[in-house]
């Protein structure tokens, strides 16, 4: 996201359109868009106020119940995030697992995997031959495969 414009740029303009510029002389002099000399006088007039808005900066409705999620952590610090959101439900807490899991990331609270994941099967894609099977105990290739 760009950052917004200084505060000695802003003061420039206003003086500017303060003397008896236009709005359209000023923006050419500084090399700004019309619209956002426009934007800056209006809101100059309104509030007398030159200052950039703040921006970003939203909190998460879940911070609302910190205590509740950070204690069900520290109470039973191997619950899934299902079972959180379970728990949440239980209280009337809205909530997403992506909201819960940002949220316990913002506090540095990890979820990882303690059961080993299945391993990829990488047994043969044809039976070994039987005592009584192949004499020569070789397998089939592909090329026997389609002749």
């Amino acid at each position: 996201m760009p950052r917004p414009y200084s505060l000695d740029i802003r003061e420039r303009v206003i003086e500017a359109v303060a003397a008896g510029a236009s709005r359209r002389e000023v923006a050419k002099l500084y090399g700004l868009s019309p619209s956002v000399v426009v934007l800056w006088v209006q809101r100059w007039k309104a509030t007398g106020c030159i200052d950039a808005r703040p921006s970003g900066g939203s909190v998460s409705p879940l911070e609302d119940h910190r205590e509740f999620l950070l204690g069900l952590i520290a109470k039973q610090p191997d619950l899934t995030l299902d079972e959180i959101v379970a728990a949440m439900a239980k209280v009337g807490i809205a909530g997403s697992r992506t909201a819960l899991w940002r949220f316990y990331e913002r506090h540095g609270v990890t979820f990882r995997k303690t059961h080993r994941t299945r391993r990829r099967n990488s047994a043969l894609t044809w039976p070994v031959p039987a005592q009584g099977g192949i004499e020569s105990g070789a397998r089939p290739t592909p090329n026997e495969w389609s002749s």
